[in-house]
């Protein structure tokens, strides 16, 4: 745990300049602790887990073929008023504990989403560009890496929201058997955990 919050301090500091309606927070004396602990209980959950187990029986023998034909049908359904596989995922159970996960942060996280053992989205808080995973790093380096890795990418400044965000991205154990079974990503609102640690400490 004391590496993964030295990691992610360290990917927090490398932030660059912001907007000059949005100077970046001081993040210098970030606590990631807290929040990493938030995380782990969540994907914990018996939910997560019966879930992704689920999803690697139903989709684990498919070819590469086949992973590409699903991503290609995700990224047609968002272009379209027809959304099939869109909505069966939106609507799963596991999205369904994401998204009360992510209201109950109250705009500290901003999307949450868990992948399979193949990187294909098992569930989400909102709709992601893409339905496969499995060819970016937040799951080569966490899944393909070992149940224990966790990677955070670089942090970036959202003008629409006008917020500095990050995707940190874990690889998800079974929490009976110890299994490496998927991985998650949950981007963090930085403007929001800053602000929010700065209220603490007064």
């Amino acid at each position: 745990m004391k590496f993964i919050s030295t990691f992610l301090a360290v990917s927090l500091l490398s932030i660059g300049s912001a907007a000059a309606a949005s100077p970046k927070p001081d993040l210098s004396g970030l606590d990631t602790k807290d929040l990493l602990r938030q995380v782990d209980e969540w994907l914990s959950g018996e939910i997560v887990s019966l879930s992704i187990d689920a999803q690697n029986k139903r989709y684990g023998k498919l070819s590469e073929q086949q992973i590409t034909d699903l991503d290609n049908k995700w990224r047609s359904e968002n272009e379209s008023n027809d959304k099939p596989l869109i909505s069966a995922t939106l609507s799963s159970p596991l999205s369904v504990y994401l998204t009360r996960m992510q209201g109950q942060s109250y705009g500290l996280f901003v999307e949450i989403f868990v992948m399979d053992n193949k990187g294909l989205n098992v569930g989400q808080s909102s709709i992601t560009s893409d339905f496969w995973q499995g060819d970016e790093a937040k799951f080569q380096k966490t899944y393909d890496v070992g149940p224990d890795a966790v990677f955070v990418d670089e942090p970036e400044y959202d003008e629409t929201l006008g917020i500095w965000r990050v995707q940190m991205s874990k690889s998800i154990k079974h929490p009976k058997s110890n299994e490496l079974i998927g991985a998650a990503t949950i981007e963090v609102n930085l403007t929001e955990l800053a602000r929010r640690q700065q209220l603490a400490s007064k």
